[in-house]
């Protein structure tokens, strides 16, 4: 029925990968699907209006694709031609780092998937360097499939094997990011993937990420201080407590795993709606959350952004008996979410902007070179990277890391010779 339906028909006939499509459809489905918040919405009282900041947040990143691909602007080559080649052994010793930190943390029984309470407290530096093992991997076959020229079941098995490495450990953002990766190298090295099929893959995967997330609530150990879901002790009105049951009634009135399906979504809403209210009482913090992703790493105590986060929007639940976010946890404000906090709309248009430009310089480039490329590689990782952030944000020091290498390595990577498309 998809396949015969003359809007995906008309759909097919471009890159649904392209940055034109991608990346604003998934945010504009993400928002769509936290209208169905089955009452979470009132009884966090996100009383906002975002859907302003979402346009706002579009025009400007739908005004820098254009200009870019207008100017046909790609990133330069940095002056590092001459490691041209050498990025790969690079990637073999990340890939051996990722190992070893990953193989510490099993045999010492840090799987998150166990508990929660495990997951939410793995060794952050461990932690850290875990993920360049998934990183690596998935550069090291792309790059393997260019130069064979052929896409090996060894190398699906490789992939699954990674993927249930990362799953043991309950890391939903690491396996999102490994999927949509490799789906996009598939897409353009191996073969194209037609408009109904991606629908299908999102749906299936959106519904697996769901439940997958409901399954690591449900199986928590309440007995542990961590997993705690007492509310907030907090003096109310008898008035304001009828209240507060009365809603929290009407939400219980959904089945768990039927709220799961849109929960991610619908937290990301009202999260952004009580960022725009701290805004208005606190002001802008001026770059102090994006200074956090840095600070976090140096000695002492430290507090991170997404702390910064949940402290701003749960001193407004707070006061209504809810937690958006309990203690010990910390809350992924949305892209939208982290620019606004910052500086508003001017900050949503400078942050949206910035990733309409790096993803189309990105996407010039693979065009330029054919998509057999190692081009293809960094834009699919990227693009994928900032596709996550529309609900995770764009905190993790690790990822910023990950990204600059994708975009340097792709620009040392530069094939002299024009291949067709």
């Amino acid at each position: 029925m998809l396949k015969n339906n003359r809007l995906i028909q008309t759909i097919n006939k471009y890159d649904v990968f392209s940055p034109y499509i991608f990346f604003p459809s998934i945010m504009m489905i993400y928002f769509f699907f936290s209208l169905f918040d089955f009452g979470r919405v009132e009884l966090f009282d996100a009383k906002k209006n975002i859907v302003p900041v979402i346009l706002v947040g579009l025009a400007a990143y739908y005004a820098a694709v254009f200009i870019v691909t207008k100017l046909g602007w790609t990133f330069p080559t940095f002056g590092l031609g001459f490691l041209k080649g050498k990025t790969i052994w690079f990637l073999y010793l990340l890939g051996l780092v990722g190992l070893v930190s990953y193989l510490i943390m099993l045999f010492t029984g840090q799987i998150g998937i166990a508990d929660e309470s495990v997951r939410r407290n793995l060794d952050p530096k461990l932690n850290f360097l875990s993920t360049f093992l998934w990183f690596a991997v998935i550069f090291i076959i792309s790059y393997r499939i260019i130069k064979e020229g052929q896409f090996k079941k060894t190398y699906v098995v490789l992939l699954l094997l990674i993927f249930g490495a990362f799953m043991l450990m309950g890391y939903r953002t690491a396996i999102a990011i490994m999927f949509f990766t490799s789906m996009l190298i598939f897409h353009y090295m191996v073969r194209r993937i037609s408009t109904s099929w991606l629908i299908l893959f999102m749906t299936v995967i959106f519904v697996s990420f769901s439940l997958f997330g409901l399954f690591r609530v449900l199986t928590e150990d309440t007995s542990k201080p961590f997993n705690d879901r007492t509310g907030p002790q907090v003096e109310l009105t008898e008035e304001k407590e009828d209240r507060i049951l009365q809603l929290r009634r009407e939400v219980n009135k959904t089945p768990k795993a039927i709220r799961a399906l849109t929960e991610t979504m619908v937290t990301g809403r009202i999260v952004v709606s009580k960022i725009m209210e701290y805004t208005e009482d606190y002001g802008y913090l001026k770059g102090e959350l994006h200074k956090g992703i840095f600070s976090t790493v140096l000695p002492g105590e430290q507090v991170s952004p997404r702390m910064m986060i949940t402290d701003a929007v749960n001193s407004y639940a707070i006061k209504d008996g809810n937690y958006i976010t309990r203690p010990g946890r910390t809350t992924t404000p949305t892209i939208l979410g982290q620019l606004f906090i910052e500086g508003g709309y001017i900050a949503v248009i400078l942050g949206l902007a910035f990733y309409g430009a790096v993803l189309t310089m990105l996407y010039n480039r693979m065009m330029k070179t054919g998509t057999k490329s190692y081009q293809t590689i960094a834009y699919g990782f990227v693009m994928t990277i900032f596709m996550i952030s529309i609900h995770t944000g764009l905190l993790d020091l690790v990822f910023l890391i990950m990204i600059v290498y994708a975009i340097v390595s792709t620009s040392i990577e530069q094939d002299r010779k024009l291949q067709n498309p």
